[in-house]
């Protein structure tokens, strides 16, 4: 499975009802499965020595953004995709509602000083995207101010990967059907209670216009250096592998070495040279 597939192209019209939730490619039934998870846990050893390098060299970082619905995994996306990995090298940051420090300053503020230092990888758990999605559904913004927004998240990213942040966003995709299925579960499993909103139940009457406002969002702020990811999440254990290979691949992309030696040693009378 190429994870390139799952990308989205600049410029390029797509139908984000067209990317079937369900799809799981070629891993079908309990083998395919099974050797999917069996791929996904050599990913994540390959992924943990380049994770070392990156610390080692600092020379760049890795942003990864997840944005999705509610129910749609993001949590365990971070659990599962994450595992292994040397968490001093990792920064989660779950974007909630603006405290009234933040709202005193521009949308963006508050996500470029969360942006990773090289050498470290960041985990945006929703994100500036919020200000594009939630505020149209609502209607705290206009289309006007909408596409403007669109133009200065371009903007902002492309700054980033300009000063060697490498930036993954990955929209988990799931259907309607499923995220009632997950809004169930924290109903129903004592031990994801505690994640049940009833806010959420409100937010769910507005599928049709979230999704709406996911296609404008994604084909509009998808760019050469920093595309979108359509990841086909109705079943995780494909949508963990999918997004290790990206990530695998970014990272591979980044041409890592460990940094040369700054100075030789003289041992006998233990002094640097």
């Amino acid at each position: 499975m190429n994870p390139n597939q799952y990308r989205l192209e600049p410029d390029h019209k797509f139908k984000l009802s067209d990317h079937d939730p369900e799809d799981i490619g070629k891993y079908e039934g309990i083998t395919g499965k099974q050797k999917a998870l069996e791929e996904c846990a050599e990913l994540i050893k390959k992924i943990s020595a380049l994770q070392e390098k990156l610390y080692a060299s600092r020379a760049k970082a890795l942003l990864i953004v997840i944005q999705a619905m509610d129910g749609s995994g993001k949590d365990s996306t971070i659990k599962n995709t994450m595992v292994g990995l040397n968490p001093q090298g990792v920064e989660v940051t779950s974007f909630k509602a603006p405290t009234d420090l933040e709202k005193s300053h521009d949308y963006l503020w508050r996500v470029h000083a969360a942006v990773p230092p090289k050498g470290m990888i960041g985990i945006f758990n929703r994100s500036h995207y919020e200000e594009v999605l939630i505020t149209r559904v609502h209607g705290w913004i206009d289309n006007k101010e909408t596409k403007r927004r669109y133009q200065q998240i371009r903007n902002f990213e492309e700054f980033l990967s300009d000063n060697g942040v490498v930036i993954l966003k990955f929209h988990l995709h799931i259907s309607s059907d499923e995220q009632k299925k997950q809004l169930q579960e924290r109903v129903d499993d004592p031990t994801k209670r505690w994640k049940f909103n009833p806010a959420d139940l409100d937010e769910r009457k507005r599928w049709d216009d979230y999704m709406e406002a996911y296609q404008d969002a994604l084909e509009a702020t998808t760019t050469e250096a920093v595309p979108w990811y359509v990841i086909l999440s109705n079943n995780r254990w494909y949508r963990n592998l999918v997004i290790s290979k990206v990530i695998l691949q970014a990272l591979e992309g980044m041409d890592l070495h460990y940094p040369k030696p700054s100075v030789e040693v003289d041992w006998e009378n233990l002094k640097v040279q």
